[in-house]
C-alpha cells in the first residue's frame, strides 16, 4: 500500500503539478506529506484530525470545565509541524447525532452564536490549512442531510446572517494577512505568550509572518466573562491596533472590544520584553 500511495502521487504530479493530494488520516505514519524521495508518501497536505477531535471535545464541554481540558487546545502545537497539515472541520462531525458545529456550542441561543465565531477565529490563526464543511459558515442548527439543499431560509433570521458575515469577513483577514499563513509549516510563524491560564480558559499567541512587520496578537476567551484592563505580554514596546474582534455589535456581539490604539509598557510579561492592557470579549477572539 505505501509503494502504491508514493507511485500514485509521483504519477499524479508528473501528470500535472497544480493537482493537490490530500490524506486524510487518523494514524501517526510518519512523513505523509513528506517527499518521496526523502520516504515521504508524497502528499501535499494531511487533515489533522487530532485537532479536529480535541478542538471539538473541548467546546463541547461547558465553559466552567473546559479548565480541566485546557490540554486539548495546547497539545496541537506539539506536533503541528510534523506534516503540512489541514484543520477540517468535515461532514463526518455534523451527522449521525453528533450535532452541528452550531448545536455542538453549549448554553443560551446568543452564547451558541458567540462561542461558534470564537472557534471559527481560532481555527483561522491557528497554523494550518482550512477547511470547513458547508452550512458551518451560516450556523445550520441541523446536521447535514445528503438528500436535501442546505437550511437556506435561515438567512432570513438576524443571528445566522451576521454569522455568515462575519465567516466572511473573517476570510478576508485571512487572505489579506500574511501572517496567518506565509509560515504555516514553521514554528518560526507561532509563538506562545500564555498557554498556561487554564483558571480563566484564555490563549494568547503570536503568528508571524516572513517580514519582521506580520505579526499578530492573538488573544482567545473561552468563557463567558468580560475582562477589562487584561494583562497580554507583546514582542516589542510600541503602540498596538485591534484589527478583528467577534464580539463586534455587527457580528451579534456584546460589542466588548478595544477601540483605540494601545500602548505598551516597558515592563516584561509572560516572557515577553513588554506588555499592554486591553478588553477581552466574553467567548471571544481579538486579534492585535
Amino acid at each position: 500500500a505505501v509503494s502504491f500511495l508514493r507511485n500514485l502521487n509521483e504519477v499524479v504530479f508528473e501528470t500535472d503539478p497544480s493537482i493537490l493530494m490530500i490524506a486524510e488520516d487518523s494514524t501517526d505514519w510518519p512523513l505523509v506529506t513528506g517527499p518521496v524521495y526523502e520516504g515521504g508518501l508524497g502528499f501535499n497536505y494531511k487533515w489533522n484530525m487530532g485537532w479536529m477531535n480535541d478542538v471539538l471535545k473541548y467546546m463541547e464541554a461547558e465553559p466552567q470545565n473546559r479548565k480541566n481540558m485546557h490540554d486539548k487546545v495546547t497539545f496541537s502545537l506539539m506536533y503541528a509541524y510534523s506534516e503540512n497539515f489541514v484543520l477540517p472541520f468535515s461532514h463526518d462531525e455534523v451527522v449521525h447525532g453528533k450535532k452541528s458545529l452550531l448545536n455542538k456550542m453549549p448554553g443560551d441561543y446568543w452564547q451558541k452564536f458567540a462561542q461558534l465565531r470564537l472557534l471559527f477565529g481560532y481555527l483561522m490563526t491557528h497554523p494550518g490549512k482550512k477547511l470547513l464543511f458547508m452550512g458551518g459558515e451560516f450556523g445550520q442548527f441541523a446536521e447535514w442531510k445528503d438528500l436535501e439543499d442546505l437550511d437556506w431560509e435561515l438567512h432570513d433570521f438576524e443571528m445566522h446572517r451576521v454569522l455568515h458575515d462575519y465567516f466572511k469577513e473573517l476570510m478576508q483577514l485571512y487572505k489579506r494577512t500574511k501572517a496567518l499563513w506565509e509560515l504555516d509549516h514553521s514554528n518560526e510563524g507561532f509563538e506562545w505568550i500564555d498557554a498556561n491560564n487554564k483558571d480563566q480558559s484564555i490563549f494568547s499567541f503570536i503568528r508571524r509572518g516572513k517580514n519582521e512587520s506580520d505579526l499578530l496578537i492573538i488573544v482567545c476567551n473561552f468563557t463567558e466573562v468580560t475582562y477589562e484592563n487584561y494583562k497580554v505580554g507583546v514582542p516589542s514596546f510600541a503602540y498596538y491596533d485591534e484589527i478583528f474582534n467577534s464580539d463586534v455589535v455587527s457580528f451579534g456581539g456584546s460589542g466588548q472590544i478595544n477601540t483605540c490604539k494601545i500602548k505598551s509598557v516597558d515592563k516584561p510579561f509572560h516572557n515577553q520584553p513588554s506588555h499592554l492592557e486591553m478588553t477581552i470579549p466574553p467567548f471571544g477572539i481579538s486579534i492585535l
